[in-house]
């Protein structure tokens, strides 16, 4: 392979993406996967090989940005992955904060025949939703193209092509001819046609074609999905990467005869539809959650529902059954039915399978406090003390055997404070913590029906249509359904999705059909709860407005919607 110049551009460019999962903090690893990209590349032919967003960090890196031992590793890192592109092969474009002056940028670095030979910095830095990045990055200037390999290349950086500063029309006019992305776009429901819009958005300004590279791998709450793809400058999808995986592709690009790129080609995957999507979003982040952070296995209470049960499989499929424990913990509200349909449920999935009974435990905490409640009527305390049990239970389980515990509460009951602290809402990780109950139950069904790419569970059906089909229950009483003291699911998770995803006014929440005291109690109940969320496990984002990261609300807030 020989380095074009300028006085000989060539016609013919092979361009690799690198869609890996790099983990926040581990420089070492992190700079050990871009080796092994670079390497995959070369077999492949490939003359450039562009990475993700802050690759060499881990994205996002929150504060440790602020630590400047932490970026003394990263550049020593790309100063490494530098010095191995003396060899002649592909030249590389890698993400990584950069320090200069004492100011710190969301940078990219430029490497080719064994140095640094550019490097470029983010302009435009968002400050929305799950991003938080002027808190500890400082702006860019405005960026001009980079020469590498005989060619123009622009190379914006994530929130550049998202906003409206003009950082890629900037490029065009200075004479870039190809656009190359580096991106760090989590997943949400919808994403990769919002993030084709964007690009599409941006070719259309431009004039050229652009490469978008997506991150993949769980952090924390946020899954990144890959998905990478190009467009050429005629708005054509040039190449579509695979969503949810680790992969090196490589597409080629020839010079047309008006001295535009075009992709002559690449691979063009199939994006997952809805609850594929989903499904695969909450196992890929809890495996690596649960990796990431050094868990040999995980323990849930399995509890006959379909929460727990949906848990059940994701846990079994992100990780193999042997690093799963379920554990039914009845009392004397739980029903027949629930034990044998928890029952069934592990021996589907083929998980080990345990039983604590939680009534002398709850008779005790009842008997202690017999004397402080004498007189009183029995209500919800004595129900949360079983849920209580339970959580205490499956803790002391999660000390004695180092498994994490993954808890079970599913958006619609986060929002209106219908789980116990203490309790159900012990736990290390929550993977369906961003899914409504009727999404849970529209996943439970898909699982049923397929298994997922990469899942480690078996096939065929592993939720027992029993669990799916009878009204839910937390069971802590004789005959209690959930909807004894909430409206049926269909109404509750509209409201629901309508007050917090879309910010709605009670009045057009009204006017889609809705009770207006049912309207007002949900937004008080939504609102008393947030007490309750603070508290809470983290949990994988999957719409747009996850609790957490997205939805800052305070705790103290006295707000009602009653115009």
């Amino acid at each position: 392979m020989t380095t074009s110049t300028s006085a000989n551009p060539p016609d013919t460019l092979r361009i690799a993406v690198a869609q890996l999962n790099p983990t926040v903090g581990d420089v070492a690893g992190n700079l050990a996967k871009a080796r092994e990209a670079r390497e995959d590349a070369r077999r492949h032919g490939a003359e450039i090989v562009l990475l993700t967003e802050l690759f060499i960090a881990g994205y996002p890196p929150e504060d440790l940005v602020l630590k400047p031992a932490f970026l003394k590793a990263c550049a020593r890192a790309v100063e490494a992955l530098a010095a191995d592109t003396a060899d002649g092969g592909p030249a590389v474009i890698i993400g990584y904060p950069r320090i200069e002056a004492e100011k710190r940028y969301n940078s990219v670095a430029v490497l080719d025949g064994g140095k640094i030979i550019a490097t470029r910095d983010k302009v435009d830095l968002p400050n929305y939703g799950e991003f938080d990045e002027k808190r500890v990055f400082d702006i860019g200037e405005m960026p001009g193209p980079v020469a590498l390999r005989g060619v123009r290349l622009g190379i914006p950086v994530c929130e550049d092509i998202w906003g409206d500063l003009g950082v890629c029309e900037t490029l065009a006019e200075s004479g870039a001819e190809i656009l190359l992305v580096p991106n760090g776009s989590p997943y949400y429901r919808g994403k990769v046609d919002i993030r084709q819009q964007v690009v599409l958005r941006q070719v259309i300004e431009s004039g050229l074609p652009m490469i978008f590279a997506n991150q993949m791998g769980g952090q924390d709450e946020l899954v990144f999905d890959g998905a990478s793809f190009a467009m050429n400058a005629d708005k054509s999808l040039a190449f579509q990467m695979s969503q949810f995986e680790d992969q090196v592709s490589v597409s080629t690009w020839k010079r047309g005869a008006d001295g535009g790129w075009v992709c002559a080609n690449g691979p063009m995957s199939v994006i997952p539809e809805r609850e594929e999507a989903d499904y695969r979003a909450c196992m890929l982040g809890l495996r690596d959650y649960v990796n990431k952070n050094g868990f040999r296995n995980v323990v849930l209470g399995l509890s006959g529902g379909i929460d727990s049960a949906i848990c059940a499989a994701l846990a079994v499929d992100a990780l193999g059954e042997e690093r799963l424990r379920a554990v039914m913990l009845p009392y004397r509200y739980t029903s027949e039915s629930s034990i044998t349909d928890a029952e069934a449920c592990a021996r589907a999935l083929g998980c080990r399978y345990d039983t604590v009974a939680i009534e002398d435990p709850v008779q005790g905490f009842l008997s202690t406090l017999g004397d402080m409640f004498e007189g009183t009527d029995e209500g919800i305390t004595e129900e949360n003390l079983q849920s209580r049990a339970r959580g205490v239970i499956l803790m002391a389980i999660s000390n004695k055997f180092g498994s994490m515990v993954v808890t079970t509460g599913n958006k619609s009951e986060m929002s209106v404070g219908y789980a116990t602290l203490y309790g159900d809402m012990n736990g290390g990780f929550n993977p369906i913590k961003d899914l409504y109950k009727l999404q849970v139950y529209a996943l439970a069904r898909w699982r049923n029906a397929h298994v997922p790419p990469g899942a480690l569970g078996p096939s065929g059906e592993v939720i027992p249509v029993n669990i799916i089909d009878k009204a839910p229950s937390a069971e802590l009483r004789p005959d209690q359904t959930d909807q004894d003291s909430l409206p049926p699911y269909e109404a509750l998770d509209d409201i629901l999705e309508c007050l917090v995803e879309h910010e709605m006014a009670v009045e057009d929440i009204v006017a889609r059909g809705h009770d207006l005291a049912t309207v007002h109690r949900i937004e008080h109940l939504l609102y008393i709860a947030e007490y309750k969320r603070r508290q809470s496990a983290p949990g994988v984002k999957i719409t747009r407005k996850n609790f957490g990261r997205d939805r800052r609300y305070p705790i103290t807030n006295r707000f009602r919607d009653r115009d």
